[in-house]
């Protein structure tokens, strides 16, 4: 009979709490991953001179891996890359949106500031071309509108 009540006292027991996310914070040496949003506030020097500071990083934790660093240090070479890419796409992100500026109402922008959609879409007529009507077509229309006719169908 002791059998019989186990499996419902284990059963009774509360699931174990959920943690949200991390406990504690990272280590003070640990590399703390760079945030997308808070490279945005910054300008295109600091954002250069952040870069020249991952890249250098990277080549210090490169050079460990050569010499056989620690595991930590292997790790952050993944994670350095990774905000390496991040500074990049932030800072072409604001070059794109100064030239953007720059041309804004301008006749010509440079290609890559046109939009793409397909090269069949770009080649085909604007809809204020497609329907221009010749001047004799024009005439034509004044002169000979369509006929109106009291009874409809």
């Amino acid at each position: 009979s002791s059998a019989a009540l186990e499996p419902a006292a284990v059963r009774a027991l509360p699931p174990p709490p959920r943690r949200a996310g991390r406990t504690q914070p990272p280590p003070p040496g640990a590399m703390v991953r760079v945030k997308a949003f808070e490279l945005r506030s910054k300008t295109s020097k600091e954002l250069l001179k952040e870069l020249d500071e991952m890249k250098a990083e990277l080549a210090q934790l490169r050079v460990a891996k050569v010499s056989g660093g620690a595991a930590s240090k292997l790790a952050k070479i993944k994670v350095v890359r990774k905000s390496i890419a991040r500074i990049l796409t932030v800072y072409n992100q604001k070059q794109k949106a100064e030239a953007r500026k720059q041309y804004k109402g301008k006749k010509y922008q440079p290609l890559d500031l046109r939009p793409k959609k397909t090269r069949a879409i770009r080649r085909a007529l604007k809809v204020e071309q497609k329907f221009m009507k010749t001047p004799k077509q024009k005439t034509k229309a004044s002169n000979f509108p369509m006929r109106r006719f009291a009874v409809t169908m």
